[in-house]
C-alpha cells in the first residue's frame, strides 16, 4: 500500500491512500488505527505534502563503499549517524533552495526507512516489525561547508535540503534495488541496495542502541557513489526500482 499526505481544498493536511492514479482518504492516523476510504481522487487533483511528519531524521554517511572512496574517507567500521531538522523537510516537485552562504550544493539520493512502531534496543533480526514502509530521499549537501565545518549541520541543515516522498510504500522490499540519480536527464548515481556497508536491519538495530526511534521517524540509508553540484534550474530526480520517483526543482 502506497500512503501520500496531500493538501485538501481547505488547506487542511491530509492522509491517503493509493490505487493505481487515484487518491483514497485515510480516516484516522495510518501510524495507529485509521479506515480507508474508496480510491476515487485522481492524484493530478492533489497538492502532494511530505508524506509523514518525523519527530527526528537520522542520517548515515559513507554507507556505500565507492562514495566514501569519492570523498576520500575510508568506509566506516560502525555506522556513522548525523541529523538534518525536521525544518529542512521539503515535498516532492517543491523548490531545492540554493543558500547565499555555500558554492558547492550537491545531490545525494538514497532509500528511507519509516518506522512505523516504536523502537528501542532492538535487535537486527525484529527490525523488520518496527518498519512502516519506505520512501525516496535526497540527502541535499553544502559540500563546500561540510568539509570546513567539520561538523555536518550547517552543510546537511539548510531549509529544502530533505526532499523525501512522493509516498510511503508498507510493501517494498529492500534487500536489492536500483537507486539512480539524475540531474537534468543525466545519470549520476546509480548502485544497488544490496551494496550498502550496513544493510536496513543492522541499522534500525544500531540507531535504536541510542535512541527512541518513534513512528514516523526517518532513517536515510546512504547515497552512491556519483555525487554531484546542483544550479539553479536544474531538477534533479531521484529514482528506486519498485519504489518510484523523488523530482524537485532547484532554485
Amino acid at each position: 500500500m502506497r500512503i501520500i499526505r496531500y493538501q485538501t481544498e481547505a488547506g487542511t493536511p491530509a492522509y491517503g491512500w493509493m490505487l493505481d492514479d487515484k487518491v483514497g482518504e485515510v480516516q484516522g492516523n495510518p501510524f495507529g488505527e485509521y479506515r480507508r476510504r474508496e480510491a476515487r481522487i485522481p492524484l493530478d487533483e492533489l497538492t502532494l505534502l511530505a508524506p509523514c511528519e518525523p519527530s527526528k531524521i537520522v542520517c548515515v554517511g559513507r554507507n556505500y563503499v565507492d562514495h566514501a572512496k569519492e570523498l576520500g574517507h575510508e568506509v566506516p567500521k560502525i555506522p556513522l549517524l548525523f541529523f538534518k531538522p525536521p525544518s529542512s523537510i521539503l515535498a516532492a516537485n517543491q523548490n531545492i533552495v540554493l543558500p547565499t552562504q555555500s558554492k558547492q550544493v550537491e545531490h545525494e539520493g538514497e532509500l528511507v526507512v519509516v518506522i512505523g512502531k516504536r523502537a528501542k534496543n532492538i535487535a537486527a533480526e525484529e527490525a523488520k516489525e518496527h518498519i512502516f514502509g519506505f520512501t525516496i530521499g535526497n540527502d541535499v549537501t553544502a559540500r563546500d561547508l561540510q568539509k570546513t565545518d567539520g561538523q555536518w549541520t550547517r552543510a546537511k541543515g539548510f531549509d529544502t535540503f530533505c526532499p523525501f516522498g512522493p509516498w510511503i510504500d508498507t510493501d517494498f522490499d529492500p534487500s536489492d534495488a536500483v537507486v539512480t540519480c539524475r540531474v537534468n536527464g543525466q545519470m549520476r548515481q546509480m548502485a544497488s541496495t544490496r551494496d550498502m556497508v550496513f544493510n536496513v536491519g543492522a541499522l534500525i538495530a544500531y540507531v535504536s542502541s541510542i535512541m527512541t526511534l518513534e513512528p514516523a521517524d526517518l532513517i536515510f540509508t546512504g547515497t552512491p557513489a556519483g555525487v554531484g553540484e546542483l544550479r539553479g534550474g536544474d531538477l534533479v530526480e531521484v529514482e528506486i526500482e519498485g519504489l518510484g520517483k523523488l523530482g524537485n526543482p532547484v532554485k
